[in-house]
């Protein structure tokens, strides 16, 4: 890590602290314990699932791997008791780094039990337990009512939507990483490639096991890009495709990146390709309508407003976009929300939270995959990723419906094979103007 991003750092971990503090303090806490989680055994096998470190941990500290015990205490450094087993089925963890190791007292253990023990010792007050491993902390003194206390996590999954400097370098960096994995999906499926080449490709260029990949490459040609979250990946069988969408990350320092680009290629039909310049450029336009003091929603009602648009302007929709907006028209062409938080998990926590305390902001009920109805401040990242998809199963109720002949269905029926479109950016919300963390390195 260089000096600048130590900085960076160096100032993330004094936001924590100061944070944890207050959030401790609003809570009648003296002092927060986080595990960095377990494994996790697959059901009647013995193979272990991909490890991820509890969210909160790794809020703190990229260090890798389970059984590891964050003690924060305010007024005081912190310290981890890094569980390092000694084991030779598997690859211990890597050392600590100088920029960890800088910050934080770490102290190597071999045992669980050792992590608890020399937990114990360092400090007492009332002590709250964050993470899965529920049974150990109160097999080690810690009260059931201090296991998670659902008050403090409130509060530090609210901190949690507002962005340090240094978790923007480490997204921002993700998306330069992953747009080599785009390139390379790009020229794969241009030389007719399949699905799962397309996939290998992404892989290769951009150096990652797929299990350390944030989430499940979403690769699909033509119908299948309709699928929201497919994770299917065809073999000749569906090559060489008309047009493909990809939506895929990585993540650096335990801070995944989320991009959507759809392609498309000389054996797409004419209206599609349209449909997909018209669609970047309106989510461009999306891009500036995050700013700061504006509810979410708006926005999202404004991508209602603008794919309408579209759809009038393609010959899709035969009636006014006011008519089509009041009928809920666009609604089965764009079923999803405009987007989500975005950090230590990709859906990351809050965007429905009401309070820092807790509660819940329900979205509308015509708009119920909305994941995001927070009011947006400066600081917060979000994915901008609207989408406009022929999904016969969402089109079949309008077909059959009162609304039936506002609709040029001969045209849906001629491009509903192409699938659907979605362009996702990852954007920090700014006073001055926002940050678009993904164009300067996938156009």
């Amino acid at each position: 890590m260089d000096s600048a991003l130590s900085t960076l750092y160096r100032e993330h971990v004094d936001a924590r602290s100061a944070a944890a503090a207050r959030a401790l303090s609003a809570t009648g806490f003296d002092r927060l314990l986080v595990h960095s989680g377990k494994p996790f055994t697959y059901f009647a096998d013995d193979n272990d699932a991909p490890f991820r470190s509890t969210p909160h941990f790794a809020h703190w500290t990229p260090l890798e791997g389970p059984g590891h015990l964050l003690d924060v205490v305010p007024g005081r450094r912190p310290r981890v008791f890094r569980l390092v087993p000694r084991d030779f089925w598997y690859e211990p963890p890597r050392p600590a780094p100088s920029f960890v190791t800088d910050l934080f007292d770490v102290t190597d253990v071999a045992t669980p039990e050792e992590a608890w023990k020399a937990a114990a010792a360092s400090h007492g007050g009332r002590t709250a337990f964050l993470g899965e491993a529920a049974e150990e902390a109160e097999a080690n003194g810690i009260p059931r009512d201090a296991v998670n206390p659902p008050r403090l996590v409130a509060r530090l999954d609210w901190d949690r939507a507002c962005k340090t400097p240094y978790e923007v370098a480490c997204l921002l960096e993700a998306n330069a990483v992953a747009s080599r994995g785009f390139a390379a999906a790009q020229t794969t499926f241009l030389a007719g490639g399949t699905e799962l080449e397309a996939h290998h490709a992404f892989l290769a260029a951009t150096g990652v096991m797929e299990e350390a990949l944030p989430y499940p490459t979403i690769i699909g040609f033509d119908e299948r890009s309709a699928t929201l979250h497919y994770h299917g990946k065809r073999g000749h069988e569906a090559a060489p495709g008309r047009g493909m969408l990809v939506d895929a990350g990585v993540s650096v320092r335990g801070y995944g990146c989320d991009i959507t680009r759809t392609f498309t290629s000389p054996r797409t039909d004419p209206t599609f390709r349209a449909l997909v310049v018209g669609m970047d450029a309106l989510q461009r336009r999306l891009a500036d309508e995050l700013r700061p003091e504006r509810p979410y929603l708006e926005v999202h009602l404004v991508a209602h407003r603008l794919i309408g648009e579209l759809l009038r302007e393609t010959g899709i929709l035969k009636v006014g976009v006011d008519e089509a907006l009041a009928s809920g028209l666009t609604r089965p062409f764009f079923p999803h929300g405009l987007g989500h938080f975005l950090g230590i998990q990709v859906h990351d926590v809050g965007g429905r939270q009401e309070r820092p305390d807790g509660g819940t902001k329900a979205p509308p009920a015509e708009h119920p995959f909305l994941r995001t109805t927070r009011t947006l401040e400066e600081g917060m990242v979000i994915t901008n990723e609207p989408g406009l998809y022929f999904i016969p199963m969402l089109l079949e109720p309008v077909r059959e419906g009162a609304g039936r002949d506002a609709i040029d269905w001969r045209l849906v029926d001629r491009l509903t094979p192409f699938g659907g479109i979605r362009i996702e950016d990852d954007v920090v919300v700014g006073r001055e103007g926002n940050q678009n963390l993904t164009r300067p390195h996938v156009p």
